[in-house]
């Protein structure tokens, strides 16, 4: 390729952010050209150290106009409602864009239940959602990709291949948990040392916004109305998420074969013959399964690192899509182990 093209974040002052930075700077294909806050925000190297003598841009304020002058893909790890009022002024300057936050990942009725006012409908309608096991091909015609978050995303993963085989008649249980980078960079009281630390809770049990996400994917892919009950915890790790799904099949099949098969051409999938763990997704865009039965009780246990499968290497992933190159290029596949 001559040329690479040219691409911008927006919102790189955050965890998903710099994971994004740390990608894009070593892609052979795209050409960070800045990034953006909503504010100027100081050089990248001052807000993340860690990129001390590696990139040295400034973070500016966003400025559509300008950042469309000098991007062909915009990658926006924003807030929910800050993202939607952006990628609506990028998509009419003919940028593409792939959005990190939940503005454009439902169905209006429900994005406007469980968040807020949509300011953006008319593109709402024509995002895809941007998991590639499941959306492959539409991505690659898409202008705007809503990428998942991690708890749907390991959930989905999980959940999606056996749906087709699940009893109705019985609730789906979805136990995830998550690192503390998964609540974001800014402190709360959750988050806190003191509270994280040897220690572990639930929070939002059964009324998470995330739950309607999971159901609202299953029943659009798999036409399945299942009652899923979703309970995220939160870890004392830094980054890693571990999902357990518990279902009830209505026959019974050879889960491990079935679910080796049904992935079998994903190249981010690895379905386990044991139980998996947290560390060998941490720092990968891999997936890890672990799936087994008893008579008809169903255990799904899937890992990722919410920062990358579940934030910014599956969007690096979409953008590759978008782009024609291969899924793969500069995706990181070996884990911070140990």
């Amino acid at each position: 390729m001559e040329s690479k093209i040219p691409v911008s974040i927006i919102g790189a002052s955050g965890y998903t952010g710099l994971e994004l930075v740390k990608i894009l700077i070593n892609h052979p294909y795209f050409d960070l050209k800045g990034v953006f806050g909503s504010e100027d925000g100081g050089r990248i190297d001052e807000v993340h150290p860690s990129l001390k003598g590696i990139i040295n841009l400034q973070i500016n304020k966003a400025d559509i106009k300008e950042i469309a002058k000098e991007s062909e893909l915009v990658f926006l790890a924003l807030p929910h409602k800050s993202a939607m009022s952006f990628a609506k002024e990028l998509l009419k300057e003919g940028v593409r864009v792939v959005d990190l936050s939940a503005d454009y990942r439902l169905e209006l009725e429900t994005y406007e239940k469980f968040y807020c006012a949509h300011e953006d409908r008319e593109n709402l309608k024509r995002a895809i959602y941007g998991l590639p096991e499941f959306y492959r091909e539409e991505i690659k015609k898409a202008s705007l990709v809503a990428n998942p978050g991690c708890y749907p995303t390991a959930s989905l993963l999980a959940l999606l291949p056996f749906a087709d085989f699940l009893d109705e008649n019985y609730p789906v249980f979805i136990d995830a948990k998550s690192g503390v980078s998964g609540a974001g960079k800014k402190c709360s009281s959750k988050t806190h040392f003191v509270t994280v630390n040897e220690n572990i809770f639930a929070y939002n049990p059964l009324s998470h916004r995330h739950e309607p996400e999971i159901k609202e994917k299953v029943l659009k892919l798999k036409k399945r109305d299942l009652e899923i009950n979703f309970v995220p915890q939160l870890l004392p790790i830094s980054r890693g998420m571990l999902v357990n799904v518990y279902a009830v099949l209505k026959e019974e099949i050879d889960v491990f074969n079935y679910l080796k098969d049904f992935y079998k051409d994903e190249k981010f999938i690895r379905v386990r013959e044991n139980p998996v763990d947290v560390k060998s997704t941490a720092g990968t865009n891999f997936c890890d399964l672990f799936v087994k039965r008893d008579k008809k009780s169903l255990f799904i246990s899937s890992s990722i690192d919410n920062l990358l499968r579940g934030a910014s290497s599956q969007a690096v992933v979409n953008a590759n899509l978008m782009c024609g190159f291969r899924e793969d290029t500069a995706i990181p596949i070996v884990a911070y182990v140990p």
